[in-house]
């Protein structure tokens, strides 16, 4: 687990060390090796709490190993990324770290999953201008926590130093991860097909996606007197700072026990783009999507975001989730047992609409009341 600033190799300080002195040099210019080598063996601990029984090497060595479990047959590896972007300027403003932790083992674990994936390992890279060891520990307590929410193994990383790159204070926080799913069980859309119902499931909130929006919105409301981050807000029951800072709900768990009983043919995480970027992306020639904005009820945060922003309904749209954080397009003689099975789980889902046929002229997404529901 390459964890050293600069460096990339655990334990270079102490060739420094035999030398006479411990880089002073080097931490004047604003990397401490002494300092930030040993966040190692706090990070080795905090990682350990996630691993799986595939784990083949410790948190320490140059990259991690870890076997494919043996109950797959013919094991289609999936890979992705993510960050978790400028919500990580409200975090350092807000002084909270756990949060976006969870948030970017999240955003890559559901993009897995959408293919039909089980999540087995995840990496990250976490930078500061100068390493502050309780943030970045409260950073990977929630990266940890994400792993553990998705079932995957944190089996390394990268933790550097930045000086000069970054502000102090500054933090950037980008996840990788692996996931694995038998060849003929990958979820690629292809099935999609014009009958199939639509189930939304409910958000935490804004996840980690539209915040340079949020945050021009929080500046522009702040200095008219129109948004206080740490005041209790009655319509959110809680500070507008909380309801930000809440973690990117995680699908995997429940989706993963779908797969083993009912028939889903496509997947949506809603992420950057909303609706609009994200939902066209499973469905194959011919068809669209019939989403109706109605069919779930909207979380406060977005309606006080949208009259402190004044923004149109169209861009709330494709900017936010708008309180869907996944769609998941199934038969329809299979839907209402889905919907049931996933409410089980305590997960909240809705029915929010319905493939149809497409013509070539038609866009691939209408916003509209679906025709059987009228």
């Amino acid at each position: 687990m390459s964890r050293t600033p600069d460096s990339r190799r655990p334990g270079s300080s102490s060739g420094a060390a035999a030398l006479g002195g411990a880089a002073p040099s080097y931490a004047r210019a604003g990397v401490d090796l002494d300092r930030d080598e040993g966040l190692v063996d706090e990070i080795r601990e905090i990682a350990r709490s996630t691993f799986r029984p595939e784990v083949l090497s410790s948190i320490g060595g140059f990259a991690g190993l870890f076997k494919i479990p043996e109950r797959y047959r013919d094991p289609i590896l999936v890979a992705g990324n993510d960050g978790v972007g400028t919500k990580l300027r409200l975090a350092a403003e807000v002084g909270r770290f756990e949060p976006v932790g969870i948030d970017c083992v999240a955003m890559v674990v559901n993009d897995l999953v959408v293919q039909g994936a089980e999540p087995l390992v995840f990496l990250d890279y976490l930078a500061m201008g100068e390493l502050e060891p309780e943030q970045v520990k409260a950073a990977l307590r929630g990266v940890a926590e994400g792993c553990r929410r998705a079932g995957c193994a944190l089996v390394g990383g990268e933790t550097a130093s930045m000086p000069g790159m970054m502000r102090k204070g500054d933090l950037e926080l980008v996840g990788f991860g692996v996931g694995v799913v038998e060849r003929d069980r990958v979820i690629d859309g292809s099935t999609v097909g014009e009958g199939d119902v639509l189930l939304g499931l409910a958000s935490s909130g804004c996840h980690s996606n539209g915040y340079s929006l949020i945050r021009r919105i929080l500046e522009e409301a702040g200095q008219e007197g129109r948004a206080d981050l740490f005041a209790v807000h009655e319509r959110l029951n809680t500070t507008l700072a909380g309801a930000l800072l809440t973690p990117t709900r995680i699908y995997v768990k429940p989706v993963l026990n779908l797969l083993r009983d009912f028939t889903l043919n496509g997947m949506v995480h809603i992420t950057g783009g909303g609706f609009e970027g994200n939902v066209p992306r499973v469905l194959p020639k011919g068809v669209r999507a019939r989403i109706d904005p109605a069919a779930w009820p909207r979380p406060a945060i977005f309606d006080l975001l949208q009259e402190l922003g004044k923004i149109a309904e169209a861009e709330m749209l494709r900017v936010f989730n708008c309180g869907i954080g996944m769609i998941l397009i199934v038969p329809r003689d299979e839907a209402q047992e889905i919907a049931e099975r996933l409410e089980g789980m305590g997960e909240r889902a809705y029915r929010i609409g319905e493939i149809e046929r497409k013509e070539p002229d038609e866009p691939p997404l209408l916003f509209a009341r679906a025709a059987s529901r009228r």
